[in-house]
């Protein structure tokens, strides 16, 4: 805002304007005034209450010749809020971000080396999917990634597998063999030998060589991670000779994770707790067992699950969360490992487009997954499938008409044929599957079915043709929200998503929405037309991110 030139009658006009109140008629241009001195959120922003209404003065240089009378009240005051200050600094630090946003894992390599590089070069973090891959293609994602992108971070998946416990701890030994320094633990519901052997592996007197970011939503598990690892798991690891003594005692005085993802209603694994409860009861949850193991450095806690909008972006800051991780809106860009076909599903996808369907991984346990159901059969079909396997001892007491759908609609051979070509993964991937297989009728019923469970994913991201009823897509209600949001815009269409450029709208527009609630807090209500939350051109963003 200008200073007041002598002997002035009128008010000095801001730079970016004057908006009045309804009644009172707005000048044409003050919105547009408005959203640019916000927009610039690198810069400070005064706002001044005048008697025809407010004045904006980007940069904050506010300044008045006195003792001329039109001197006008600060209304608020905005200082700098670029992505870079968002949420804690000590994660962005200590895994070399700039910002704290984090692509997170999703199976079967969905979660792309693509997705991995494109979020690091960018300053985030990206997450290879290597659940439900063979120890080959993850070994050649992580050989790639390294070669690509030098020193600079990514992540890798390591998944729980109560099913296969031996291809968890091969995959935990192929990371630590391949010198990977961070891995995202995901669907845990207790701690194992292998995520522990990751994580005290190498452990010295300066600290942990390898980092845990454990993805959970609940109190138990949750506790376990930010709690030091289990003696009696230590004793045992030091006697198999996976860590050695000195490692274990050091590792001791440490958390299991460095960081934690409190998810929330998300895709894939889920328990589909709300955010808002959630990250508070696992921040409180952190504070208290770091007072308890008095921790010289606390472990952090970030959110996921729902993270879609500026607005959800914006709301995980506020509540805390030190960083945010986003999953299913990722699944819709043009880099994640999954098909065109899905891709255009996703895009299409409302909010309550979604349910929940049994695990592959975890079948007989009964833990389900959140998926799309919106144009497949997948939900219905992996549901029936459950619903035999808990009702008949084997595949032969199933009734007939049962066996006949099922051969014909959902395996497509019969259960022998399929049962020879799950015989033939197993050998390769966890031949001791097949004993217990040989002996009980009902695993061996287990493990075609989840043949199809498991295939019904891979045909998803293969864009199988002739199998568009049974893709399974891992998708949570923020796709919905997302595509709502994008709604007449450039990333309306799932060609035009890429990662990066989801990523740095969410985070821009964190900013934002942040700035618009500091400015209500000071009693300065504008309309939505002031503020610059709809997706921003990729040009104008490279700018908001220079």
């Amino acid at each position: 805002m200008t200073t007041h030139p002598a002997g002035t009658t009128a008010p000095p006009a801001s730079p970016f304007g004057f908006w009045t109140p309804a009644g009172h008629g707005p000048l044409p241009d003050a919105p547009a005034d408005f959203r640019a001195a916000v927009g610039e959120v690198k810069q400070p922003v005064v706002v001044a209450r005048t008697d025809r209404g407010y004045a904006v003065a980007q940069g904050g240089f506010l300044a008045f010749t006195p003792p001329h009378a039109w001197a006008f009240p600060v209304a608020a005051h905005l200082p700098p809020l670029p992505p870079t200050q968002l949420g804690d600094p000590a994660f962005t630090r200590d895994h070399g971000l700039r910002y704290p946003y984090m692509a997170g894992a999703m199976a079967n390599g969905i979660g792309s080396a693509d997705i991995a590089e494109a979020m690091s070069l960018a300053g985030m973090l990206g997450s290879f999917g290597a659940a439900g891959l063979s120890l080959e293609r993850i070994g050649q994602a992580v050989d790639r990634l390294k070669a690509n992108l030098g020193t600079s971070p990514f992540a890798v998946n390591l998944i729980h597998s109560p099913n296969e416990p031996a291809h968890e701890m091969a995959t935990a030994e192929l990371l630590l063999h391949k010198g990977v320094r961070l891995v995202e633990a995901s669907a845990y519901l207790d701690l194992t030998p292998a995520i522990v052997r990751y994580r005290v592996k190498g452990f010295t007197a300066a600290g942990p060589a390898n980092r845990v970011i454990a993805k959970v939503s609940r109190v138990e598990v949750a506790t376990k991670f930010l709690s030091p690892p289990p003696e009696k798991m230590l004793r045992e690891l030091v006697a198999a000779g996976h860590v050695t003594q000195q490692e274990a005692t050091l590792a001791a005085k440490y958390p299991v994770a460095d960081d934690i993802t409190a998810e929330a209603d998300s895709g894939g694994h889920t328990d589909n707790r709300p955010a808002i409860t959630l990250l508070p009861t696992i921040l409180a949850l952190r504070d208290r067992l770091v007072r308890q193991y008095q921790y010289a450095k606390p472990p952090r806690v970030g959110l996921a699950g729902g993270i879609a909008t500026p607005a959800s972006v914006a709301a995980a800051f506020a509540m805390g969360a030190a960083f945010v991780v986003t999953g299913s809106v990722n699944q819709a860009c043009v880099e994640s490992g999954s098909s065109d076909a899905v891709r255009k599903m996703l895009a299409e996808a409302g909010q309550a487009d979604v349910t929940m369907a049994p695990a592959a991984d975890m079948f007989e346990m009964g833990v389900k997954v959140q998926v799309l159901k919106r144009g497949t059969m997948f939900p219905m079909r992996a549901a029936k499938l459950f619903e035999l396997y808990r009702a008949y001892p084997s595949w032969e007491a199933v009734p007939e008409a049962e066996r006949a759908q099922v051969e014909k609609t959902y395996l497509r051979a019969t259960f022998a044929d399929v049962w020879d070509q799950t015989k033939a993964f197993f050998l390769r991937r966890d031949p001791t599957q097949l004993p217990r297989a040989e002996a009980d009728p009902k695993h061996r019923m287990a493990l075609v079915f989840r043949w199809y469970l498991g295939l019904s994913s891979r045909w998803a991201n293969a864009g199988e043709a002739g199998r568009q009823l049974d893709y399974q897509v891992w998708c949570g209600p923020a796709m919905g929200a997302f595509n709502e949001w994008v709604k007449g815009t450039p990333l309306e269409q799932s060609a035009n998503r890429t990662v990066v450029a989801v990523a740095r709208n969410l985070l821009y527009g964190a900013c934002v929405v942040l700035r618009r609630q500091a400015l209500r807090q000071c009693g300065v209500h504008l309309p939505d037309e002031c503020f610059p939350t709809g997706p921003q051109p990729a040009d104008e963003l490279l700018k908001r991110f220079a």
